[in-house]
């Protein structure tokens, strides 16, 4: 990870490469040739962390290779009409349609009009300015990266403002264009059973659809700080997989059901989009499903690691241009090590709301140097907005779902469930809309250099160090040395030998004085 992030920030050669690896094994035989003790503890890690910053090297270095030598490059700024397919789900936004269509070897956004009829997997005629992105600043005094954006998606020219024509359909991959139908259909019925904006809200927290809130609930969610719930976060895809695992409980055994579970994750992953905190989440959770099904212990911490690892490795430009991937994977980083020390330091009690209380804490401290630096707006009522309504959001997914489902066989009964869902929606969004009218509920932060967002995470990891080395010293078994029950044993018996065999030569007559058996407790074994 150390090495793509070097690589996408600075240029850096294949002599620059090889000179850090000579360092390395350099590093190591003096290592080895001076203090051989050490060479375990120190040479071989030095050795491995340079093949690793070199690999993530390359690895960047690599991944550039696909753009730059696009065969649409003469037709920059120029009138174009091109030829190709929809790959993605087109995004509907407020104004706006986007498209991601395939046009030969090159992937092209393409912006078209918010009613224009299109599908994934349509082939399709485009007519418009073939432009190359660029950067530009947001209304909170922001640089966006627009260009690495799209490039963190395969992207390296757009098409604004462009007439679409679909010339057929049916392009796209078979299983893909099933699951999206049965998506539009569960989307129709939602908005069928329930009314605006209760039926957006359903839609963000069901399917991700973040669109259908519209910009007044959205830039209201996001001064509450709960815009996180329709983006579905690693929060959804647990609720999801913990609810296929409880219904397949009751018809099938263990590996079974571990199976059914990875494939529900699979395809509740191609339902809503494979964004990066989607992709996190999922192979999170089929990590915990194949543990599972092994009867193996599950570590969170590697498991976290070993997503964002495969992640980098696909498309390298995720780390540094893809601002999902780093919320979503600091804020589990915040929630795998900060909530433990607040449930040991901080909140020891219990409480009602305990757990998402020192959730909400360890996510906001996690995240809040991003939203500081790409950002620039953080809610100061996130914490209790978080505490009103995620315990309200299982339930609203819930019913959601059932009031859709069920009404694909009874109107009147998919209405039934619909007004117990309409009630939960409604609450969330009284909720949400009332801490953000209110003038303190978030505040703006000038701009800063990104050195200064790496300064707060270098602080974090300074008091997280001297946090962990405080609680260890007040640690009641800190001094204690834990050894095998049969060195202890062996300890005793070799003890006892010798004590038979020293006899003086005025008692020889007396039979040796046999040690005192020191049993070793139960509670060490």
């Amino acid at each position: 990870m150390a090495g793509v992030a070097a690589r996408s920030v600075v240029s850096v050669g294949l002599p620059q490469v090889t000179f850090l690896l000579l360092l390395g094994f350099t590093v190591a035989v003096v290592v080895r040739k001076t203090k051989p003790a050490a060479f375990l503890s120190f040479g071989i890690p030095v050795v491995l962390g340079c093949l690793c910053f070199a690999g993530g090297l390359l690895r960047m270095e690599a991944a550039t290779w696909q753009f730059g030598q696009s065969a649409l490059s003469n037709a920059r700024e120029q009138e174009v009409t091109l030829q190709g397919v929809v790959i993605r789900e087109p995004e509907v936004r407020t104004e706006s349609t986007h498209l991601y269509v395939k046009v030969g070897a090159d992937t092209l956004l393409v912006s078209t009009d918010r009613y224009t009829a299109v599908t994934y997997g349509d082939e399709v005629m485009v007519k418009g300015t073939l432009r190359e992105p660029a950067a530009f600043t947001t209304e909170l005094g922001r640089t966006f990266n627009y260009p690495g954006y799209l490039l963190a998606r395969g992207v390296e020219y757009y098409v604004p403002f462009a007439d679409v024509e679909v010339i057929s359909s049916g392009q796209g991959n078979p299983l893909i264009q099933t699951l999206l139908s049965g998506k539009e259909s569960l989307l129709a019925h939602i908005e069928m059973i329930l009314k605006e904006p209760q039926a957006g809200l359903g839609e963000g927290l069901l399917l991700g659809v973040k669109q259908a809130l519209g910009e007044d609930l959205e830039r209201d969610f996001r001064k509450a700080g709960i815009i996180h719930i329709v983006v579905l976060s690693g929060y959804n895809i647990m609720l999801v997989v913990a609810f296929v695992m409880f219904a397949l409980s009751l018809v099938a055994g263990r590996r079974l059901r571990v199976l059914l579970g990875l494939m529900a994750v699979t395809v509740f992953a191609l339902v809503v989009g494979l964004s990066a905190t989607v992709v996190r989440a999922s192979i999170m959770a089929a990590l915990f499903l194949v543990a599972q099904a092994f009867g193996r212990s599950y570590d969170v911490l590697r498991a976290l690691l070993v997503a964002g690892f495969l992640m980098i490795l696909l498309n390298p430009y995720l780390l540094v241009y893809d601002i999902g991937f780093q919320l979503s994977f600091m804020a589990t980083l915040g929630l795998i090590l900060i909530v433990p020390l607040f449930e040991q330091k901080v909140a020891a009690g219990k409480f009602a709301w305990r757990e998402y209380f020192l959730a909400t804490i360890a996510t906001q401290v996690a995240v809040l140097p991003l939203l500081l630096y790409h950002v620039g707006e953080v809610s100061l009522v996130a914490i209790v907005v978080n505490l009103l309504v995620l315990p309200a959001v299982p339930l609203a997914m819930s019913l959601t779902f059932l009031s859709a489902l069920l009404s694909f066989f009874s109107t009147s009964v998919g209405l039934a469930v619909g007004y117990l869902a309409h009630f939960v929606l409604s609450y969330i969004i009284v909720v949400a809309s009332f801490f953000a009218a209110l003038p303190f509920a978030s505040v703006v932060v000038p701009a800063f250099p990104s050195w200064a967002a790496l300064s707060l995470y270098a602080l974090y990891l300074l008091i997280f160090w001297l946090w962990q080395r405080r609680s260890f010293a007040q640690n009641e078994f800190s001094g204690w040395q834990i050894v095998d029950e049969s060195a202890v044993v062996l300890a005793q018996a070799q003890k006892g030998q010798a004590s038979r065999r020293t006899v003086l030569p005025n008692d020889h007559h007396k039979k040796p004085t046999r040690p005192a058996q020191t049993d070793v407790p139960v509670f060490f074994r």
